[in-house]
């Protein structure tokens, strides 16, 4: 076979490279697959019976890389409304490793945006996002993710500085008393977060540092993860979304993960791609574009770069 590094390349990363299987798989003759099959362990693994035969997880996982560049188009070319419905509805099936999902829509989205997903919601699945929520999460967390997702949140300019320093201290005083009492329950945080305008929490995320030393998820841990990734969506969307492109390209990332990487850039390449690929670069050193060349495949690379290169 011409290229076993190259075609063992096509099967590794974030979607394959089509273009690469047809040119050396589709040309190879039965003695250069048997090569290749002898020459790819992560792959293939030797049978007792003396044959060499898929690896089952590495066929599931294949599945999986097929198929991203097929769910980028659909999600693409949806309607934002049912997109974001769709989106809320597999992170419920999926589980708690999900529901961050159901923050970044309910925090990021501006509120016809996301009246929106709830009146698609309704036609697509007879129910509500609301009581959807409240019926498939019994965590501590569910209280807030109804609040969000119920939110329709002023969007003009005006704060209340007075009232801002105050949630401030609010916030700052549950967040230090979060041994006596998970903050993620606490009435008057989930008020602040779920009513007030964007523009008000930033001022409040601002004066947090004042009276904390810290800013508001960096006093969150690991077990506050819902809470954090809410005030991260809703104060600092854009390293936010920097960040879980990231770990979506990361190498030992988790399937679910993964999918950031597709809803991200599909979700968000109409609204503020630009300020995202700015954060990216801020954080990590490295353009956005770049990264996905490097860690991304085939035809799925070539449509993820497109929307980001775009201009809108």
């Amino acid at each position: 076979m011409a290229n076993l590094e190259a075609l063992a390349k096509a099967f590794t990363g974030l979607g394959v490279d089509e273009k690469s299987l047809i040119e050396n798989l589709g040309k190879s003759h039965p003695e250069q697959r048997t090569l290749f099959r002898k020459k790819t362990p992560q792959l293939f693994i030797e049978d007792e019976r003396s044959f060499e035969r898929w690896n089952d997880h590495c066929v599931r996982l294949l599945k999986h890389e097929f198929v991203r560049f097929k769910n980028a188009l659909v999600l693409w070319a949806m309607h934002p409304w049912e997109r974001d419905a769709r989106l809320v509805k597999e992170a419920l099936k999926k589980g708690p490793q999900s529901y961050g999902v159901i923050v970044e829509i309910a925090c990021t989205r501006s509120s016809e945006e996301l009246l929106g997903a709830r009146k698609a919601y309704h036609s697509l699945f007879d129910q509500s996002i609301e009581e959807d929520v409240a019926t498939h999460i019994h965590g501590s967390e569910r209280k807030l993710l109804v609040a969000l997702v119920s939110a329709y949140r002023y969007e003009g300019p005006k704060v209340k500085e007075d009232a801002a320093k105050s949630e401030a201290k609010i916030l700052a005083n549950a967040i230090k008393n979060g041994n006596k009492k998970n903050p993620i329950e606490d009435e008057e945080v989930i008020r602040i977060l779920s009513t007030r305008s964007k523009a008000h929490l930033k001022v409040v995320y601002k004066h947090y540092k004042e009276v904390s030393g810290n800013n508001i998820h960096e006093d969150l841990d690991a077990s506050d993860l819902i809470l954090k990734e809410t005030v991260e969506c809703l104060c600092t969307p854009h390293a936010y979304f920097s960040k879980v492109l990231d770990e979506a390209m990361s190498s030992d990332a988790h399937k679910n993960t993964k999918k950031g990487l597709t809803r991200v850039i599909v979700t968000r390449a109409d609204v503020d791609m630009k300020e995202i690929k700015e954060e990216y670069m801020n954080l990590f050193g490295v353009s956005l574009s770049k990264k996905i060349e490097e860690k991304a495949n085939g035809n799925y690379r070539d449509f993820l770069v497109t929307l980001i290169t775009r201009d809108n």
